[in-house]
């Protein structure tokens, strides 16, 4: 299990009003890929994740498929309130990550944690 924390372009404050699509959308790329998102929230312009996965997918390749899907369909769906931040080019978030093992602490622990992001 990871902790997983993405953040916006240029630290915008993007994420709250479009905060609810975004984590249906992470939903929807979690029921067709080969890993599960076991608690998420979103700050203003952040979002954390507790994903779990099997120790042949990287977890490189997970964030790099989050990244791009949410970035696709959200330009899709807020395309007009998103050009606001990014009228250069259609992105959302940084280029870098944070990932971290869970390590010993419990899932339990991580999912408190995330849940009271925000």
């Amino acid at each position: 299990m990871y902790h997983v924390i993405l953040v916006c372009k240029y630290r915008r404050k993007v994420l709250e009003p479009i905060s609810n699509e975004l984590k249906l959308t992470v939903a929807d790329i979690e029921k067709e890929s080969d890993f599960e998102i076991l608690e998420m929230e979103t700050d203003k312009d952040h979002i954390h994740l507790l994903v779990k996965s099997e120790p042949k997918v990287s977890i490189l390749s997970i964030v790099r498929k989050l990244k791009q899907e949410t970035t696709i369909r959200l330009w899709r769906s807020q395309g007009k309130y998103l050009k606001r931040f990014y009228w250069g080019e259609k992105t959302l978030w940084s280029d870098g990550y944070f990932a971290s093992t869970i390590g010993n602490v419990s899932k339990e622990t991580a999912e408190a944690y995330i849940r009271n992001q925000g």
